[in-house]
């Protein structure tokens, strides 16, 4: 079973940055490729960037892309969200989620392991 607990979420004003964290326990770290995902109130889960198992390879959402950084630690089984630039349209729940795929597809039924989720709340 694997367990996913993320941190780091709050309320910034535009322009800010927040850096998100999120820990994996139960498996062996190495084995899932890890994404991230965000959803606003009355809106669905979206795909927000993903880091492969090796981690050689990432990708992002268009929308942060050029703003948004995704890296891992394997020695504290950890994967980080850098966000920055922020603007009122990345107010969201961001959801640290984990696949045993090699990449990290960008639709959510490709997951099975979710974190309970942290609240990034962006000020005008």
């Amino acid at each position: 079973q694997v367990q996913l607990v993320e941190s780091g979420g709050g309320l910034v004003q535009a322009g800010g940055s927040l850096r998100l964290s999120c820990a994996q326990s139960g498996r062996t770290f190495t084995d899932y490729a890890m994404s991230w995902f965000r959803q606003a109130p009355g809106k669905e889960r979206t795909f927000v960037a993903t880091i492969s198992r090796s981690s050689a390879s990432t990708a992002y959402a268009d929308s942060v892309k050029g703003r948004f950084t995704i890296a891992r630690d394997n020695a504290k089984n950890t994967v980080y969200l850098q966000m920055n630039s922020l603007t009122p349209e990345d107010t969201a729940v961001y959801y640290c989620a984990a696949t045993v795929r090699q990449m990290g597809p960008n639709y959510p039924t490709g997951y099975n392991y979710w974190g309970q989720g942290t609240q990034v709340t962006v000020s005008s």
